[in-house]
C-alpha cells in the first residue's frame, strides 16, 4: 500500500490521507510530522494502526489542554471530561503522563491554590475544602500539605467574621442556645472546635442578664398562652421543658413560674 496524496482539511491542523487512491483516514498535523508521512510513501497496517492509535491520543491532548485554558484542573477532572468525550483509558493515560511531565498538571499544586483561593474568598474551613478537594481526586497527603497555607491565624480571622454575623442573627436566642448556633453554623463552615471556641472567646460574648431575663418573659409568657387550659400542674410542667430546650436556665425557668403563678 503507498500513501497517494495528503491533503489539508478546513480545519487547521487536520489532514487527510488517501491510501492507493481511496480516503482511508484524517491525522493531525503533530501525529504527520511524528510518522513523517509524505506522498507515495509505503505503508503497512500496522503502520496504519499505529498512526490512528496516536491520532486519538491527539486529539485527547488536545482536548485536555482546551479544558485547561479556562482553569487549574485536577487529574480526576482531566480524565471525567476525556471519558464524556468517549476517549478510553488506554488513550487517557499518555495523556495525563504528557500533561504532568509539561507541568500542566499537579495536584499538590491545585490544592495549593484552591486553598489559598478558598481562605481569601469564601467563609469555608478547613474540613469543607478537605471534603471538595477529595471530590475533585486529590490525595490525602496533598490535601494535608495544602492546608498548610491556611494558617490558625487566617482561619480565626475568617471565622470571628462568621461568629459576629451568627451573633447578630440569634440576639434574641438565650445565652446558652446562641453559642450552639454560633458553633454549629462554624462546624458547617468547616471550621473545628478549637477555631470555634477561639472564635467565641476573641469576640468576648457574654450572657445579658437583663436581655436574657426579658427573653426568657416574652417566650415564657408566649408558651404560657399555649398551655392554658391545661391544669396548672401539668401546665407549669410543659412551660418548664419548653423553655429549657429554648437555653434558659432552671433556676431562671424557676423564678418566671413562681411569679407566674
Amino acid at each position: 500500500m503507498k500513501i497517494t496524496a495528503i491533503q489539508a482539511q478546513k480545519r487547521k491542523g487536520r489532514y487527510n490521507i488517501f491510501i492507493d487512491g481511496q480516503y482511508r483516514f484524517p491525522v493531525s498535523e503533530e501525529v504527520l510530522i511524528q510518522f513523517r508521512l509524505h506522498k507515495d510513501q509505503e505503508i503497512t497496517n500496522d503502520q496504519i494502526q499505529a498512526i490512528t492509535d496516536a491520532d486519538s491520543i491527539s486529539k485527547a491532548y488536545n482536548k485536555a489542554l482546551d479544558y485547561l485554558s479556562y482553569q487549574l484542573r485536577t487529574e480526576k477532572e482531566i480524565i471525567q471530561y476525556l471519558q464524556q468525550h468517549d476517549f478510553t483509558d488506554s488513550q487517557i493515560e499518555p495523556v495525563l503522563q504528557r500533561l504532568r511531565n509539561q507541568g500542566y498538571i499537579n495536584d499538590l499544586e491545585y490544592a495549593k491554590s484552591y486553598v489559598r483561593t478558598i481562605a481569601k474568598t469564601s467563609d469555608k474551613g478547613p474540613k469543607v475544602i478537605t471534603q471538595k478537594l477529595r471530590q475533585k481526586g486529590v490525595l490525602e497527603n496533598d490535601i494535608e500539605t495544602a492546608l498548610e497555607e491556611f494558617s490558625f491565624e487566617d482561619q480565626l480571622q475568617n471565622s470571628i467574621k462568621i461568629t459576629q454575623k451568627l451573633a447578630r442573627k440569634y440576639h434574641r436566642e438565650a445565652f446558652k442556645v446562641k453559642i450552639q448556633k454560633i458553633k454549629n453554623g462554624l462546624f458547617t463552615k468547616g471550621f473545628s472546635s478549637e477555631i470555634a471556641t477561639e472564635a467565641i472567646n476573641r469576640l468576648g460574648l457574654e450572657k445579658d442578664t437583663d436581655q436574657e431575663r426579658e427573653q426568657l418573659r416574652l417566650q415564657g409568657a408566649k408558651i404560657m398562652r399555649r398551655y392554658q387550659r391545661l391544669p396548672l400542674s401539668q401546665r407549669n410542667q410543659k412551660v418548664k421543658m419548653a423553655l429549657y430546650r429554648k437555653g434558659f436556665s432552671m433556676d431562671e425557668i424557676n423564678q418566671f413560674i413562681d411569679e407566674q403563678n
